[in-house]
């Protein structure tokens, strides 16, 4: 099957802080990271050919985008996929670049959240969360909440020792986030303060859920023939997957809650086209959606990182730790930089692209095999989510 293997190369990068930026507007966040990319392209927004914007409660066509920067008279898409609408928007440029269409194109993800009133991701109307339960069904952390003690007891964990694990994972990702400059929440912790948190919805505590912020993410793509007119150091599209369910969680009575579907199948999209047989022993790092430490946890499984019920072990051993096998999270992910949905996705790649040009600082980890993996996943795991997958790599791999 045709894909985008090779095709399609990121010539520039750019991502302002995660925040709370009560001083600026979705359009400045815009503005800074696309501006961010262009310089680190060589480029002008006048050589942009056609652009796509990521958000899902920050704007409404693509005029969101086209507006701040002026980008007159091109086609502009707005994308919305809640929390994979970043890998979304980048997909469909890339498929957009693969097949010709275009030489030049933006792709951008932002979103303002935190002086918006919204309580939570996901819900448009603070009062419906304490008055009806017909519009929101379960609240995300109270879903992962459920996945956790289901995953637990099909494992045959005890919970305070899933618990250990979850914090674990939640003192691994606050380190890495201490060394990255662009993270919201920029402070270690120990595993006591992690156990020791207040609850949040048992037995996911304070620092096993993310936060939201305000942030924006922006990356140039180019035809991969034309990337060394821009740079030499430039990242290739390895593969790409995303997929969507229809509410299994709800329909099926033996839905078994000890995994997500959608991210397995997106996984294997992507890794068929990478040509990615084994992605622990394959990958340099991996960027996942850590909405919740239970979602990082079984994402090691869905993705293939861990045997099915063994990603403890791998925990508990450093695997994913910056220095381990295969770090993940290495800047912190949702857990220090916090949530703007439109945005995640493209931070993630913005990461991985730094990492794979070496140019990641004190978070920069051994690049061996010449490839990373980004991944987001909307939804919940009750009902229906969107995961999707984006692997990004150097030449000759």
């Amino acid at each position: 099957m045709p894909g985008v293997k090779d095709k399609v190369a990121i010539i520039g990068m750019g991502c302002t802080r995660f925040s709370e930026h009560w001083d600026k507007s979705v359009n400045d966040l815009i503005v800074e990271a696309c501006y961010e990319a262009f310089e680190d392209a060589g480029i002008e927004p006048k050589d942009i050919q056609a652009a796509w914007i990521a958000t899902a409660w920050s704007g409404e066509l693509g005029r969101t985008l086209a507006y701040p920067l002026k980008l007159n008279f091109i086609p502009v898409t707005r994308v919305e996929n809640r929390c994979a609408s970043g890998h979304d928007a980048f997909i469909n440029a890339c498929y957009a670049v693969a097949c010709g269409a275009f030489d030049v194109v933006l792709v951008c993800g932002a979103e303002k959240l935190k002086d918006t009133g919204l309580p939570i991701p996901g819900d448009y109307n603070p009062t419906t969360l304490y008055t009806s339960r017909v519009d929101t069904g379960y609240l995300p952390v109270t879903a992962w909440a459920m996945f956790a003690l289901r995953y637990f007891h099909h494992y045959g964990i005890p919970i305070e020792e899933g618990r250990r694990i979850l914090s674990k994972i939640a003192v691994k990702n606050h380190f890495n986030g201490y060394l990255a400059p662009k993270a919201q929440f920029r402070r270690r912790i120990t595993l006591e303060e992690a156990l020791k948190a207040p609850i949040i919805a048992w037995p996911l505590g304070l620092y096993d859920c993310c936060g939201i912020a305000d942030g924006a993410a922006a990356a140039i793509l180019v035809r991969a023939d034309l990337a060394r007119n821009y740079r030499d150091d430039y990242v290739l599209v390895k593969g790409v997957g995303m997929s969507t369910g229809v509410y299994q969680g709800q329909i099926m009575d033996d839905f078994p809650l000890a995994y997500i579907e959608e991210n397995f199948r997106a996984s294997r999209m992507a890794y068929k086209e990478a040509g990615i047989e084994n992605p622990r022993k394959q990958l340099d790092l991996a960027e996942v959606h850590d909405c919740f430490t239970i979602h990082e946890l079984v994402i090691y499984e869905d993705l293939g990182f861990s045997p099915r019920g063994k990603a403890k072990e791998d925990v508990e051993n450093g695997t994913f730790e910056l220095k381990g096998e295969l770090p993940v999270n290495t800047d912190g992910g949702l857990k220090c930089f916090g949530h703007p949905l439109g945005a995640t996705g493209l931070r993630m790649i913005y990461e991985v692209y730094k990492q794979l040009q070496g140019k990641a600082d004190q978070r920069q980890v051994e690049i061996r095999n010449q490839r990373g993996l980004t991944h987001t996943c909307g939804g919940t795991p009750i009902d229906a989510q969107t995961a999707a997958v984006a692997i990004l790599g150097l030449r000759g791999v």
